[in-house]
Parts: structure tokens; sequence; C-alpha cells
């Protein structure tokens, strides 16, 4: 590794300095504030929030469903990864559930609610097609229906990423020594993942603990924390002091969860060699698994068939005619045009800016011997932990009489902290699997440092940064948790208008704006992977 020059000083120094003040600092101030009372520092806020039976409830409410979610999420999103690297199914329908599982992530939670409504409704369309209302939307029901179509893509990614590094020639050995297939299954799958398969239900509780979106749309009189959150903060008689510590609370699960997929870490394990082996046949298998599977995605992607439907029809569910006025409504409001714009505008500073800072820090932290650089692990860790709103907040506690408050400024920097984790440990895996003595070499050839990073380092991680780049774009359309308490009537973005066309029961408008958030994502996407898949003939 190259020694510490000047220039690398610098960067590191701006980073630290960064995260610094747009995350340990506000969060010191919320922390602070939770304790700040007209007498000074006392725990009266915490003795009133917890005597408070109606936050109480809310945060239990959160724990019940966030848990029931995360073991259904588990589950599903284990069975769709065993379909796609344990079975000998049709290729492009293996294709079609990696593809197809991805589809909720290019839209924003909130949007989930509105089309669990439209679709499971007394007037929704799976209703009208199966002439029979299912159950009640509102409450509970709504909200794991929208939880588990949001925390499935995630945890499918977490558990796929993982089967590609179990090797499958134990499980054709296990066979042959004679193990049931309980047995066989058991030791073959199931340990190898018994640390990943804890992730995915840590991942998937900390995301529906934390999300504002599909509770805002579907939570009814079913009160979650995040919800009561934002009433204490945005409602008649805003209460700072005790938002601040409903906040504090959030983080506790937050943090379990992160402390859990620590201690998990040791169930994980690697193969000395590793094999690339074709499973053995089996009919019954792979019938049974894709069957699954398919009821599984096409479930999910059912609910929101809706969406594509009713801003194409004069008055949905009781004029079906075919009309584009919606749209044209949308496209001729100043006001609309403004907001998407916004949201673009928003999406691709954090996209450009989040990339440079993560890819920084990361090659920081994989390619020098500079001092500190573990700090950058601990960043990581925080930002992982820190839910959206709790973010969010503690910036509108520290930067409510600042020149900061309200602009497009403070929504991008907390967007790019927010999501920081994700990139930065793409980055860092890639630049470390790399070979450690190009900078060496570039400075025996007379290079600078940023010249051989520039020169080297960067085009041979091209793929990772384009990827990085897509992670940042897609999420900062989407996000509503994250930027709800920031933003302003000149910042509006699509995910936060959409909430506010709630209370105007325009749902055409709502369904009209998110699939521009969700054709603007899927664009973004395809042309990164096309990119992607470029870099790779061409290398």
């Amino acid at each position: 590794m190259p020694k510490p020059k000047k220039e690398m000083r610098i960067i590191y120094t701006a980073i630290i300095v960064l995260f610094a003040a747009f995350l340990l600092l506000p969060l010191a101030v919320l922390f602070i504030r939770s304790f700040n009372t007209s007498q000074g520092f006392a725990f009266s806020n915490y003795v009133s929030v917890l005597s408070n039976p109606d936050l109480m409830g809310a945060i239990w409410n959160s724990i019940k469903i966030s848990s029931l979610t995360a073991v259904i999420t588990t589950v599903l999103a284990f069975i769709l990864a065993y379909t796609v690297n344990c079975t000998r199914i049709y290729r492009p329908l293996k294709g079609a559930i990696k593809t197809g599982i991805l589809i909720p992530m290019l839209l924003p939670t909130i949007t989930y609610g509105f089309a669990i409504i439209y679709s499971f409704g007394k007037q929704g369309l799976i209703t009208k097609i199966f002439g029979k209302d299912w159950f009640e939307i509102y409450g509970f029901n709504g909200l794991l229906i929208g939880y588990v179509i949001y925390t499935i893509p995630a945890a499918f990614l977490l558990i796929n990423n993982s089967f590609k590094y179990i090797d499958k020639k134990f499980i054709i050995v296990s066979k042959l020594m004679g193990d049931d297939a309980l047995r066989s299954f058991s030791n073959t799958i199931i340990r190898p993942l018994l640390g990943t398969l804890g992730g995915a239900f840590v991942l998937s509780f900390i995301l529906s603990f934390t999300d504002f979106g599909i509770p805002a749309s579907v939570g009814g009189t079913y009160d979650v924390v995040a919800t009561q959150l934002y009433q204490v903060m945005l409602g008649s008689i805003p209460n700072f002091n005790n938002g601040a510590v409903i906040a504090i609370l959030m983080l506790i699960p937050a943090v379990f969860g992160v402390l859990l997929l620590t201690y998990l870490e040791r169930f994980n394990f690697h193969y000395d060699k590793f094999s690339e082996t074709e499973l053995m046949e089996n009919k019954f298998r792979d019938i049974f698994f894709s069957m699954v599977s398919m009821v599984i995605l096409l479930g999910m992607l059912s609910v929101f068939a809706v969406m594509f439907i009713a801003p194409f029809m004069n008055s949905y569910p009781y004029d079906f005619t075919f009309t584009l006025k919606h749209f044209i409504d949308v496209f001729e409001s100043s006001e609309l045009r403004g907001v998407y714009t916004n949201s673009i505008v928003i999406a691709l500073f954090t996209a450009v800016l989040g990339t440079f800072i993560a890819y920084c820090s990361a090659i920081l932290n994989a390619r020098t011997s500079l001092k500190g650089k573990s700090s950058l692990d601990i960043i990581s860790m925080i930002t992982n932990t820190v839910p959206g709103m709790v973010l969010g907040l503690s910036y509108l506690l520290l930067f409510n009489g600042s020149s900061l408050k309200g602009t497009f400024a403070i929504i991008i920097l907390c967007n790019i902290v927010h999501y920081f984790t994700t990139p930065y440990l793409m980055a860092k895996n890639s630049l470390s699997k790399m070979n450690p003595s190009w900078e060496t070499t570039g400075e025996l050839l007379g290079d600078g440092w940023i010249k051989t990073v520039y020169r080297v380092i960067l085009p041979n991680s091209a793929s990772t940064v384009i990827e990085m780049f897509s992670y940042y774009f897609i999420n900062a359309m989407v996000t509503i948790s994250g930027i709800i308490f920031l933003v302003s009537a000149q910042t509006q973005v699509v995910a936060s208008k959409i909430k506010e066309l709630q209370h105007f029961a325009k749902f055409n408008e709502i369904f009209v704006l998110s699939l521009l958030i969700f054709f603007t994502n899927l664009l973004v996407k395809l042309l990164c992977d096309y990119l992607q898949k470029k870099r790779a003939v061409n290398h």
C-alpha cells in the first residue's frame, strides 16, 4: 500500500468533517434535545413518552408487525433464492424471478399503500376479478402486505448473493452418503446460510420498523412508531422534545439489529475450494419450486397491476373509458412538473456526489495505509444503523434556524449520508480485490497517487461505480422517510407530494406521478446495466 500523502490526508479530513457535521453532530443534538425540558436537562421527556399508552402501543405494534414481516419475508426470499440457485428450471424463468423481484424497489413505499387500496379495496381490481372482498385492508393486514413487498427485494438480494458461495458438490455428496432430504437440506443449505438468513431477518425487521410511507397510506387506526413520530413533529402542536425521544427509541431496535448481525457473522463460513457443479435432475423439486416462486412473484406484482390501469381509465373503477387526460393534466400542471423536476435534480446530485464521497472513502480504506482509516468503517456502521426518519429529524433540529433549512442542499446531504453504507461497501469490496501493487508501480513510473487512481484504479472499478450511481439515484427518487421533515413548498419531491395529494384523494395524480418515478428509475437501471455489460465485454 502507498504511504500516506498530503492529498490522501486532505481527502480523508474532508470526509471526516462532512460526516462529523452531517451525521455525528445532528445525532448529538437529537440526543441532547431528548433530555431538554423547561426546567433544564431531565428525564421527564422520556417519562412522558414511556407513560403515554398510545405511543407505547404504537411501538409494540411496530415490533409485532415488523417481526412477523421479517419471518415471512425471510422465508419467501429464501424460496426464491433457492429456486434460482438450486433447481434446474428454465433459465428464462430464473431471469424473470431475478428481474421481477426488483420492481418494488423502483417505487416509493407510499405508493404501495395506494396500490393495495386499489387492488384489495371494495372496488379494487383483485376484489372485482375474484368477486370477493378478501379482508380489511386498512391497519394490520394492509401494513403486512406492504411491508413484505417492500422488504422482500432486499432480503432476496442478500440471500441470493450468499447462495453463490455455496458449493453444490456437497449437496450431491450428502445424497450419495444416504442422508435423507431433510438432513441433507439442513447441512448443505441451511447451515452455511444461517448467518445470512439471520441478516435477512434483521434487515427486513429494521426496514419495516422504520418505514413511514406504507403506514402513511394504509395504516388506518393501527398506529406504528413512524406515524406517531410524524404526528408529534408535524401535528397541530409540534413537540420537538418528545419527537427527539421517539427518534432515540427508534434507534434501539436498529442498534440491537446491528449487534445481532455482528454475532451472526460467526455462523458464516467459506469453502477452501469451490467447484461449479451441476445439480442432479429432480423433476418434482423443479416443478414444485418453480410453481411456488411464480405464485410469490405474481402475487407480489399483481398488487401493482392496478397502477398501470387506473390512470388510463376515465374514472376508475366506475368509467373504464380509455383516456390520457390524467397524464396530460399532470404534465400541464406546472406545480406537478416542478415536483418531478425537483426529484430528478435531487437524485442526480445525490448520485454524483454520493458516489464520489463513497468511492473516495472506500479507496482510502482499501488501498492506503492512512492512520485512522478504520473510522470510515465506523461511519458506515452508524449510517447503516440510523433510520431515515431519525436522520431527517436530527437535521430539522440542528439546521432549523440556518440558511440550509428547506433547501435542496439539506435534502441531498441527508440522502448521501442515509444511503452511504451500501455504495461504500460495494466499492470497498471491489477495490480490495484488485492488485495491491498498482499504486507502487505508478509511483515508480513517476505518476502521482491521484493520477494512478484516475488512470488505473478507476477504469478497473468502473462497473462498481456505475452500480453505486444506480443505487444512490434510485433510492433518492423513492425515499420518503428520510426527507419528510426536510422538504419545503419550494423543494417538494414526488414522494412527499404524493403524501399531500392523499389528503385530497387525488389518486389518478398519485398513480401518474408514481409511474413517472417507476419509468425514470427503470430507465436509469437499464442504462446502468447496459453500461456495466458493455464494460464487461470490452474487458
